[in-house]
């Protein structure tokens, strides 16, 4: 009796209090990415060998949520490894995963597809739809897929040429979910100090001792702006942090000129209890649509880089009174935190 007593009053309280989080929400997973649909999260990182989906009711409970390997690769070929930044997408009435694999080597990473048309993305079939051949079809990583006044585009991670040395971010046009049409516009190139940490200690067989990047842009709309907020310096440095492009929704995304850079970073840990090289992030709305989410990946230490040691945390932002988000700076470890409403 006792026991049926304290599990209603555990009932009640999570009701009259509200559940609440604490970051991380995993001990590890890098390149998160969330999306909610028909009263569930469905979430998904890089594991770097297969395509992984969570689903839970609450991102509190994420740590014993269900899960499930929805596709492996084959033991060979142009999309058997490295399998990076996977990102599933709703659209026009079927389910999308997109990521980024190459067959061992670097340099021949590309944006690769797969499409799965059950109400639910854990169940039926993911079928391979093939690559996104890109415009001039060259390197690319965390490709992401947007609508925007009735069209498809896509925003990727890309290099100018056949060798690694910077990456850019890059937009086309898209005829569907696994089809690039027209030409590609490169909309932000790494500039500024904050962007330009790079250098490599132990530089592999297709690298440089310094890379420049710009990375994992995600599209954030909002009024009548369109933002693309990417990460900048090298994910090995702890200077890894959020940058942003935005513009107006009425001109033309295609030209270049357009897109207007923030000279800041707007998303960045410094001297933060926990949280180091905070970066790679994603956006999700809450269930009831009306707060809006940053998911990102940390360190929780200096100097941990690219490895195994990056974990998921999430926060809500806000907006200016003129239109534009105001991410804050990362918080630190352990902060109890509302879940979203």
């Amino acid at each position: 009796m006792k026991k049926v007593f304290l599990f209603i009053f555990l009932c009640c309280a999570s009701l009259c209090f509200g559940q609440t989080l604490t970051n991380p929400l995993l001990p590890s997973g890098a390149d998160p990415w969330s999306i909610h649909k028909d009263g569930f999260y469905y979430y998904t990182h890089t594991t770097g060998r297969n395509l992984t989906l969570w689903k839970t009711r609450s991102l509190a409970d994420l740590k014993t949520a269900e899960k499930k390997v929805v596709w492996t690769p084959p033991e060979t070929g142009p999309y058997s490894k490295n399998i990076w930044a996977p990102e599933l997408h709703f659209i026009r009435g079927k389910w999308y995963l997109i990521f980024a694999a190459d067959d061992g080597r670097n340099r021949n990473h590309r944006l690769w597809v797969l499409e799965n048309e059950s109400a639910d993305p854990l169940e039926g079939t993911w079928a391979l739809k093939g690559q996104i051949k890109t415009p001039d079809d060259k390197w690319a990583i965390d490709g992401s897929v947007f609508e925007h006044k009735g069209k498809l585009y896509l925003v990727w991670s890309g290099w100018e040429g056949d060798e690694n040395g910077e990456q850019d971010i890059y937009l086309c046009q898209m005829e569907n979910p696994w089809t690039a049409t027209g030409q590609r516009v490169k909309i932000s190139s790494p500039t500024y100090a904050w962007e330009v940490d790079g250098n490599i200690s132990r530089p592999g067989p297709d690298d440089k001792s310094v890379v420049l990047v710009n990375e994992g842009p995600q599209p954030l709309q909002h009024g009548n702006r369109l933002f693309v907020i990417f990460s900048a310096s090298g994910c090995w440095t702890d200077s890894y942090a959020l940058g942003m492009l935005h513009i107006d929704g009425d001109k033309d995304l295609m030209k270049a000129s357009n897109w207007t850079k923030s000279p800041q970073p707007v998303f960045k840990a410094v001297n933060v209890t926990g949280t180091y090289a905070a970066g790679h992030n994603s956006f999700f709305k809450s269930p009831d649509g009306t707060e809006d989410w940053i998911l990102y990946h940390a360190n929780s230490e200096a100097g941990q880089g690219c490895g195994r040691e990056r974990s998921p945390r999430v926060q809500k932002f806000t907006w200016t009174a003129d239109g534009m988000p105001q991410f804050g700076q990362p918080l630190p470890t352990n902060v109890t935190i509302p879940v979203p409403k």
